[in-house]
C-alpha cells in the first residue's frame, strides 16, 4: 500500500483558489459494458485543463477524491477512477478492505479502457469540456499513468509519481522502460531519492529511453524523499510536494 489510510494530498500552492462549481461520486460505463465509480471535481469556468487521476492500489480511496477537489480549486477539471468494478463492483469500501486480490486481476488493456472513459468524462460539458487532458497517477497508477502515452487516447501529457518504470521479472511486459518508444505526448516523472521500490538507476534507465525515443519529458527526483512522499502529513518533505504541485500545474500550462 502506497498511502497510510489517514494520508491525504498536500495543498497546491496557490494564491486564490478557483470556484468549484461541482463535486460528485459517479458511476462511468466503459467500452466494454464495465462500470466502475469515479469522483469528478469542476471548476467554475469550462474549458482549459482536465485531469484522469489513477490511484494506488486501493482504489477510489478519500485520498484521491479530496485530490480531484484539490485540482479542480487549481483551475484543473479533474476525474479520479476506480479500478476494481470488474471484480468488486462500486460503492463506497472500508480502509480495512482487502484489495491486494483484486489488483492481482487488474489487466492493463481494462485499465486504459476505463481511462478512456474518464477521458471522455472530462471532454464531455458534464466534466469541464476540458480541451486538453492529461492523467496523473501515484505507485501502481504512477506506472499506469505514463503507460496511457501509449494508448491513443490523444492526451496533451501524463505524469506519474513514484511509478515503478522498471521490470518486476522477465515476464513483466508493461514495463514503462520498456514501451516508451510508444509515447506519444510528453512525460513528467517524479519520484523519491530514498523510494527503495523504484531505485534511482531504474529512473535514469526510464529517462534515457524516453531520450532515445525522442519523447519531450521533464524527471525530477527529490533526494531524501521517500516513496509516497506527496503526502501532507510529511512535514520534512513539504517543500517537495510543494515544488511537484508547481511542477504539474506548469507541465498543464495553469501556471
Amino acid at each position: 500500500m502506497c498511502y497510510e489510510p489517514s494520508a491525504r494530498p498536500p495543498l497546491p500552492p496557490i494564491a486564490g483558489a478557483a470556484d468549484v462549481s461541482g463535486r460528485r461520486d459517479l458511476t462511468l460505463q466503459a467500452a466494454d459494458g464495465n462500470s466502475f465509480s469515479a469522483f469528478a471535481a469542476t471548476h467554475a469556468d469550462p474549458g482549459g485543463p482536465g485531469i484522469a487521476i489513477l490511484p494506488d492500489v486501493r482504489g477510489l480511496h478519500p485520498f484521491y477524491k479530496d485530490l480531484a477537489v484539490r485540482f479542480a480549486e487549481a483551475g484543473v477539471h479533474a476525474c479520479a477512477m476506480d479500478y476494481f468494478g470488474r471484480t468488486a463492483g462500486s460503492g463506497e469500501r472500508s480502509d480495512d478492505w482487502d484489495y491486494w486480490p483484486h489488483v492481482q486481476k487488474t489487466d492493463p488493456d481494462h485499465i486504459a479502457t476505463d481511462v478512456a472513459a474518464v477521458v471522455s468524462h472530462l471532454r464531455s460539458e458534464d466534466g469541464g469540456a476540458a480541451e486538453r487532458v492529461y492523467t496523473v497517477g501515484f505507485c501502481f497508477g504512477g506506472r499506469a499513468s505514463f503507460n496511457q502515452a501509449a494508448r491513443g487516447h490523444g492526451l496533451a501529457g501524463v505524469i506519474g509519481f513514484y511509478g515503478r518504470v522498471q521490470r518486476g521479472d522477465d515476464s513483466d511486459t508493461d514495463a514503462p522502460v520498456d514501451l516508451a518508444a510508444r509515447y506519444e505526448c510528453p512525460v513528467l516523472g517524479l519520484f523519491g531519492g530514498a523510494d527503495k521500490a523504484v531505485p534511482r538507476a531504474a529512473v535514469d534507465d526510464f529517462e534515457r529511453a524516453l531520450d532515445t525515443a525522442g519523447v519531450p519529458h521533464e524527471i525530477h527526483v527529490y533526494e531524501g524523499a521517500p516513496h509516497s512522499f506527496f503526502d501532507r502529513a510529511y512535514a520534512d518533505h513539504a517543500a517537495a510536494c510543494d515544488d511537484a504541485w508547481r511542477r504539474m500545474l506548469a507541465f498543464m500550462g495553469v501556471r
